[in-house]
């Protein structure tokens, strides 16, 4: 028994949600590309042809030849324009607000409180060299700049460092985003 389809017949597996395009036949084997461009064999029992004449021709003006011609060659993706790590778009966001640094206040002066600050500022901004991280912010808030310049001029010791305001829009004030050029070895 020969089979009844022929090259470029649409056709959908009958036990399978699977439908494809009959891409070869050789006697009762038929060779079809599903829609999601695998190649599948199947027997000609377990296949029926969908009615090409009515549906495909009322929604497609393209032929079956031009519609398999452009599954057989998609289109290619080029991957070397986004060559951005994930270490590119990270930005480490650093709350050096003292209720996120330490479990309790009581008993600390506002010289024990900035050096805290500090000290976690500094430890991770060089956490941050260490690891080539290219970007972090500091979020000092408002109050009376004590933080701010302290923040200032410690960055203003690193020669790899600049600084500026952080995004209004995202940090609102209080916020310092710092950049870190890398040596590339």
């Amino acid at each position: 028994m020969s089979s009844n389809f022929e090259i470029g017949d649409k056709v959908s597996v009958l036990d399978d949600a699977i439908d494809g395009v009959v891409i070869k036949v050789n006697h009762n084997e038929v060779t079809i590309t599903t829609d999601d461009d695998f190649v599948m064999k199947f027997m000609a029992e377990e296949l029926v042809k969908i009615n090409k004449g009515s549906l495909t021709n009322l929604f497609s003006s393209k032929s079956v030849s031009q519609v398999l011609s452009e599954k057989v060659e998609p289109a290619k993706r080029s991957f070397t324009k986004e060559k951005k790590s994930k270490r590119e778009d990270f930005v480490l966001e650093v709350d050096l607000h003292i209720e996120k640094l330490v479990p309790s206040v009581k008993g600390l002066s506002n010289y024990d409180i900035l050096n805290i600050q500090m000290d976690t500022a500094k430890g991770q901004l060089d956490f941050a060299i260490r690891n080539r991280m290219q970007k972090l912010v500091f979020i000092h808030g408002v109050g009376e700049g004590v933080l701010k310049s302290e923040l200032e001029f410690m960055l203003g010791r690193y020669e790899q460092v600049s600084f500026q305001e952080a995004s209004f829009q995202k940090y609102g004030f209080g916020a310092t985003e710092v950049y870190i050029r890398q040596n590339v070895r």
